[in-house]
Formats: C-alpha cells, structure tokens, sequence
C-alpha cells in the first residue's frame, strides 16, 4: 500500500530556523552581516537555508552556497529560493561538509551544524571546527556560529537524561569556546546567547505537527515508532539539558 504524504508524520513544519534563534535576534544578526558586503556565503549544514536566503535578500550583491546531507531539506531550501526570486543567487548542494573545498569566502553561516566539519570516527573537537571555519574565511571576513556551551556544570543525573553517551566533554563554558575562537584566529565581535523563551519555541515547535499528528492518528502504523521518538526527545529536553545546556551565537572577523 501507498501512504500519501498527508498521513506521514509531518517534519519540522513550524520552524522557521532549525535552532532557537528568534525573528528579532536574526534581523539583527543579518543586518550586522549584511553591513560588511559579502560578496559570498556560505551556510555549514544548512538545513532549508532560511537564514543564508536572508542574508542574500539584505545583501544584494551576494551569492550564497548551502550545504547538507537532507535532501528533503536541501528542496524545501530550493522551493523557499524560487518563491523569493532568489534561485538565482543560491545553490543547495547534498554533499558532506568535511574537509570542504568551497573556501575561502565573505562570511560562512554555522548554527548548529558544526558537527559536519569534523571527522565522526574522533571524539568532536571545537578548536577544530574554529580552526576549519577560520580556513574557510578570508581575512576580513566574518562568521556566525551557533554552538552549545554549558551555562553550569550538569549534574550526573542530568547528563543520564539527555543524549545517549552525554557527557561533560562534550561542551566548553561560553567564556572557554570564546578563548578557542581567538586562538583560531578571530576576534569576536558580537557574543549572545539564546534565551529561555527561543529555546521554549524551538523545543516546542520542533514536536508540535507531529504531536498533533500523533493525537489524531494514533493507530497509525508510524505511530508506535514516532511517539517513542519524540517522547524520548521531549525527556531529553525536559529532564537533561534544559537551563543545563545553552547556545552561544558568536559573530567573529577572521583576523588578517
């Protein structure tokens, strides 16, 4: 039998950014990287690229490149592209960020992605992703990364309750990571963190159509699977990383 889309559990369609990042917090990040006239962007695990077509809108004279490993993203990226006259201007290529060649360029967009520019038979080493980044941008040129940071050491209880495997090393405190970032070369220009209430609407928004979906088709044979998986990601939240876990948004310039 053939299920149609409308009886799938549906995929990340309230978001609007993959992250906790806000409509005001993202204006002002554009507009101070606009401001510097890139000639070319490019977004690190872009998902369906809202903000790099952003970033193209307030910045005429660019082009952008997006890459990712979705390709149901990577077209939802290309159909949001067309809709705005901006296909013209941006490539959404399904390929793997690591070790990419598509550097240097005016500003490299990484919001929690940065994953994808490290190996993943090594344990995950933010030095090494500043330094890839830095590889990345011409002198001169900016980058705006999104990359977790604990706000307090969590607690063993805490740390069971999030991702399988967690642990304290998988993060820096927000003063450490910025001290990486100068080490690799940048000056950080802008620092600010995600608030409660962005985390609370992408946590939410991230569950929310397939919640709904999950009430209304709950036979459904997806629906043992789905529910087991947002459950789990609900508790991952709610019981380990909330208020534990922050995200820092850092605008850096690539020294000379």
């Amino acid at each position: 039998m053939i299920t149609s889309d409308s009886e799938l559990p549906p995929r990340l369609g309230s978001l609007t950014f993959h992250g906790p990042l806000s409509e005001a917090r993202a204006t002002r990040m554009i507009e101070r990287l606009a401001a510097a006239g890139p000639a070319d962007v490019l977004d690190i695990g872009c998902g369906w690229g809202e903000l790099l077509l952003r970033v193209l809108e307030a910045a005429p004279a660019a082009e952008g490149v997006g890459i990712d490993i979705n390709a149901e993203d990577l077209a939802r990226g290309r159909a949001l592209a067309e809709r705005r006259g901006l296909a013209d201007r941006v490539a959404f290529v399904e390929e793997s960020a690591l070790g990419t060649d598509r550097g240097p360029v005016d500003a490299v967009l990484c919001l929690g992605s940065s994953q994808a520019l490290c190996d993943p038979e090594l344990p995950y080493d933010p030095a090494a992703v500043l330094r890839e980044l830095r590889r990345l941008v011409r002198p001169g040129g900016r980058v705006v990364l999104g990359e977790g940071f604990w706000e307090r050491t969590p607690t063993g209880a805490e740390l069971a309750g999030m991702w399988p495997g967690a642990s304290l090393d998988d993060h820096f405190s927000l003063g450490a990571l910025v001290d990486l970032a100068v080490e690799a070369g940048f000056r950080p220009a802008w620092i600010e963190t995600a608030s409660a209430e962005e985390w609370e609407e992408f946590e939410s928004g991230y569950r929310y159509d397939t919640e709904v979906w999950l009430a209304a088709h709950p036979d459904h044979p997806l629906a043992a699977e789905t529910r087991e998986r947002v459950d789990r990601q609900r508790s991952g939240w709610l019981n380990g990383y909330r208020n534990v876990l922050g995200i820092a948004y850092l605008t850096l310039v690539a020294a000379a």
